[in-house]
């Protein structure tokens, strides 16, 4: 009698378990990603336009926005790679290469670093604004701590005519 009583026990104990599943708590919305082509976005109109991209990682509202056909760029942050239709650029920051179009192979990592660059290549940028009014150099390199380095000084001269320097 003891025994029938465990068993019809652990007999109810099992069909309850199994009647009633646990309830599973998810995030909302649900993450995106495992799109074709082996192109992942998350964010508000990231990789909105990509047609025949491949292996894009885009993070963050309009990341890769122009993006149709460039492949293997990778964009966190707020409007980084924007404009962008090239292929093999990294952008790390709001608006990273944001008016990037067709340059390849840039790596921008900073709020607004390589901001204006179009069509450059093989340039990095470390630092926010770092080389933010490049627009179509080919391979530079400048950190947040080069950049003030790198802005030229004027030297004042005695003017050769009066009123001009």
């Amino acid at each position: 009698m003891k025994t029938s009583i465990l068993a019809l026990a652990a007999i109810t104990l099992t069909l309850a378990t199994f009647a009633l599943p646990p309830i599973v708590e998810a995030v909302v919305p649900p993450p995106d990603g495992g799109y074709p082509g082996g192109n992942t976005a998350e964010g508000q109109d990231a990789l909105l336009n990509l047609t025949t991209g491949t292996f894009n990682t885009a993070i963050g509202w309009f990341s890769l926005f122009s993006n149709a056909e460039g492949s293997l760029n990778t964009a966190t942050g707020a409007g980084s790679l924007l404009f962008n239709t090239g292929g093999e650029n990294t952008a790390f920051g709001a608006a990273a290469l944001l008016f990037n179009t067709t340059g390849i192979s840039n790596t921008a990592a900073g709020a607004a670093a390589l901001l204006n660059n179009t069509t450059g290549e093989d340039n990095t940028a470390t630092g926010a604004f770092a080389l933010s009014f490049n627009t179509e150099g080919f391979p530079t390199l400048l950190s947040a701590i080069e950049r003030f380095r790198a802005i030229p000084t004027v030297k004042a001269t005695r003017p050769s005519a009066p009123g001009r320097f």
